[in-house]
């Protein structure tokens, strides 16, 4: 969704500059159009040499630096906020927050900034006792209120064996930020318009008030996929057992057992033009639950168990006209077999199938391997970042719903 889109990648002079390194990586890799600038303070950090390296053009870092791209001419921070699609600063300093917002701009960046009508994001990373100051609060509140997007920093480890809220956002989840708000722009994704709902993580399903049937899952592959339907523009809904960040616009509705999602999932399904449950659903829960906690002196509890509800079953049979269902199979053998025999036995449109035994693929990595397979055929997709197999998933659906 990043192909061909023109970002001015600004870094400041923080600690985290650092991380600026993969997030260049990553917008280059999605296809992206990088020009990084980097300010007199970033450069105690980090060296121009790794951007220049990374990016689609050598890092700027001065106003005086004559464009050559523009026939000598040096207002290099005219031509950059003018043909950008976007500006991004990652990390954004007290400093850079400041001068942003009274309009100082003694460098470039500042600069490009105030000269540029493109959307602007901002990653602030400082240390916890200025992030919470009140006139931080206040310059961010200022810029939100111009249009400024903010990707929030996390809590973390801190420079100087400190910790606490002012670490920037995961790479990750700022370039997922970037995605999203170019997706909002009038050129809108390719699924602008459409409202999907997606499940994620593992159920969990009570023995007593401590211990719980469950699985591995991690909701890594459902949330990339929210990301990634959110950034090419559709209206995203999540039911998940897990908590992880998301960009903004993204529902999140929080549940546990495999009845409450069914619950969450089939109150909101009829009115979504896609489903896709990624969820990792119990097949079993406990007959009965113990009130209290099951002391180990008692000796091993006997627990009896009974099928859970089958939602993606449920989904199947009331499908509305026109709405695409998508199924995920976990398997350790018959990967294949297994998965057509759910896809023809569901009632699903697409089934997305893995063998979470193999190497690097499956509950809790951040890659995948999967086959995707529907009544016209598969399609295999490699071991990718999960992020990668999420556009495969929806490059699928898209590919459905035209033959529909």
């Amino acid at each position: 969704m990043l192909a061909g889109k023109r970002i001015v990648l600004g870094v400041t002079g923080g600690i985290a500059a650092y991380k600026a390194v993969e997030v260049c990586r990553r917008l280059i890799d999605a296809g992206a159009h990088v020009t990084p600038i980097l300010t007199e303070g970033a450069l105690h950090f980090v060296g121009e040499t790794t951007f220049s390296a990374l990016a689609s053009e050598p890092v700027r870092t001065s106003l005086w630096d004559v464009d050559h791209d523009q026939d000598g001419s040096p207002i290099a921070h005219t031509r950059l906020g003018q043909e950008a699609d976007l500006v991004l600063v990652a990390p954004a300093t007290a400093r850079l927050l400041s001068d942003y917002r009274t309009g100082r701009s003694d460098d470039l960046l500042t600069a490009t900034l105030i000269a540029t009508r493109a959307p602007v994001i901002v990653a602030p990373a400082m240390h916890t006792e200025m992030w919470e100051h009140p006139s931080v609060s206040e310059n961010l509140g200022v810029l939100r209120a111009r249009g400024v997007h903010v990707v929030p920093p996390e809590e973390g480890r801190l420079a100087g064996g400190d910790s606490g809220a002012g670490r920037l956002a995961d790479p990750s989840t700022i370039v997922a930020r970037v995605e999203s708000v170019l997706a909002k722009q009038p050129t809108s994704g390719d699924l602008g318009g459409l409202r999907i709902l997606i499940t994620a993580g593992g159920t969990r399903e009570p023995i007593d008030p401590v211990r719980y049937i469950g699985n591995r899952s991690s909701g890594k592959q459902g949330f990339a996929l929210a990301e990634e339907a959110a950034a090419r523009g559709a209206d995203v809904t999540v039911v998940a057992t897990v908590r992880r960040p998301v960009s903004t616009g993204i529902e999140v509705v929080t549940v546990e057992t495999a009845d409450e999602m069914h619950d969450a999932v089939v109150s909101r399904a009829p009115t979504c033009d896609v489903v896709v449950m990624a969820a990792a659903v119990a097949d079993f829960r406990p007959v009965t639950t113990a009130g209290s906690k099951i002391k180990k002196a008692q000796g091993p509890p006997e627990v009896r168990l009974e099928p859970t509800v089958d939602i993606l079953a449920a989904l199947g049979s009331s499908k509305p006209t026109g709405q695409t269902l998508v199924g995920f199979a976990a398997e350790t053998d018959s990967v294949r077999q297994n998965a057509e025999s759910k896809l023809r036995a569901k009632g699903a449109d697409l089934i997305v199938a893995n063998d979470v035994s193999a190497p690097g693929a499956g509950f809790e990595h951040d890659t995948n391997e999967v086959v995707i397979l529907s009544t016209s055929g598969a399609i295999e997709v490699a071991k990718a970042d999960k992020r990668v197999i999420a556009r495969a998933v929806l490059d699928a659906v898209i590919s459905t719903r035209s033959s529909q």
